[in-house]
């Protein structure tokens, strides 16, 4: 009997003892820092991890968080130098260094957030204000954040707290402005390619005048060499020809005269009336052109429509010559040939023909046939 109410008794006094030593002893954490009040008056603070005692129901310890902590801003318009709004988003990162100081100031860290929060915004609005839109946004970014952490840091060492990063995570024109931004940016863009284009087009009318004119150039040269070959060619042709035609002025009259045929003469719708007894038939009737010449009713002439006899023939007679218009074509046995004058010896008188010349074109056909 009396050995089990001692045993209770002992049961009794371990709990009491293990209840005591859990309200007569705190933990402190890596990740904490305590500060021991005693009626409301801070007694000491600890910032190293373990296991410390305290009074109980008279001693209470307040637990501060001793890693990075988070500040979030909302969104705030800020106006620049250059009198243009800009939404700023920044975030801040602090730690709490003296837990007393923090303690008394602002007691724990939902204050602290509120306070810290309109720090930062009262610096973002005067630093950002002496800085213009492209400083903010592209050139000066990490300098601005700099100046703004230093200028909160000042304002938080009152708090307890040490501001480790500032950053600014979004800068943007407001929605109102953007459309009309946009627009001036394609304007600038447009005048820039408009400015391109213009430079391009004059370069391309300088070279295109410059092709021109060598060109020009080049084709006066070629038509003046040209002109310069084309004149010695026919100075060439003239002088060859000069010289060929004066060696026998007859026979250059006879040439000619065939290529004037030749050329007259083809097959076509054009009609010419023209005299047997004309100037341009001269070479028909004799082939030396001397009884055209001389006149058909002259003596030593041959007549119109009778040709030269032609040297070494057997008798003397000669074909008739055929008229202008007349076929060279054979006449039917037994029959005159047409055209015939009805007389073929030459009338005394008549020029021989020239030796070694060609009979006329109706001789040599009537001597064919």
């Amino acid at each position: 009997m009396n050995s089990q109410a001692l045993r209770t008794g002992l049961l009794v006094l371990v709990g009491l003892a293990a209840i005591l030593f859990f309200v007569a002893t705190f933990t402190v954490y890596q990740t904490q820092q305590a500060l021991v009040l005693r009626f409301g008056a801070v007694r000491y603070v600890t910032a190293e991890p373990g296991l410390y005692f305290k009074v109980p129901l008279v001693d209470t310890v307040n637990y501060i968080d001793k890693r990075v902590l988070d500040l979030d801003t909302p969104v705030q318009t800020v106006l620049s130098t250059d009198r243009q709004n800009l939404e700023v988003d920044a975030f801040a990162r602090y730690r709490i260094t003296d837990p007393l100081r923090f303690y008394q100031a602002v007691n724990n860290v939902q204050n602290a957030n509120a306070r810290l929060t309109s720090f930062l915004n009262s610096s973002l609005r005067n630093v950002l204000a002496g800085a213009t839109t492209t400083d903010i946004i592209r050139t000066r970014r990490a300098d601005l954040m700099n100046v703004i952490q230093d200028s909160v840091n000042k304002q938080a060492e009152s708090l307890g707290v040490e501001i480790i990063d500032v950053r600014l995570t979004r800068v943007d024109l407001p929605a109102a402005n953007s459309q009309a931004v946009f627009q001036r940016m394609q304007t600038e863009r447009q005048r820039e390619a408009a400015d391109l284009r213009a430079t391009g087009q004059q370069q391309a009318q300088g070279i295109r005048a410059r092709a021109e004119r060598e060109a020009t150039v080049i084709l006066a040269d070629a038509n003046r060499q040209q002109e310069q070959l084309r004149g010695q060619g026919d100075a060439d042709r003239n002088r060859i020809l000069a010289q060929a035609f004066s060696r026998d002025p007859d026979f250059f009259s006879f040439y000619r005269s065939m290529q004037a045929y030749e050329n007259s003469l083809k097959s076509g719708d054009t009609r010419m009336v023209l005299s047997p007894n004309s100037e341009f038939f001269r070479y028909f009737n004799d082939p030396s052109g001397l009884a055209m010449r001389e006149g058909g009713d002259q003596p030593g002439a041959a007549a119109p429509g009778t040709a030269a006899p032609r040297p070494g023939g057997n008798d003397g007679a000669v074909a008739p010559a055929r008229p202008p218009g007349t076929s060279g074509l054979a006449p039917p046995a037994g029959g005159p040939a047409p055209g015939a004058t009805g007389s073929t010896a030459p009338r005394p008188g008549a020029a021989p023909a020239l030796p070694g010349s060609a009979p006329p074109p109706a001789a040599a056909s009537a001597a064919a046939q």
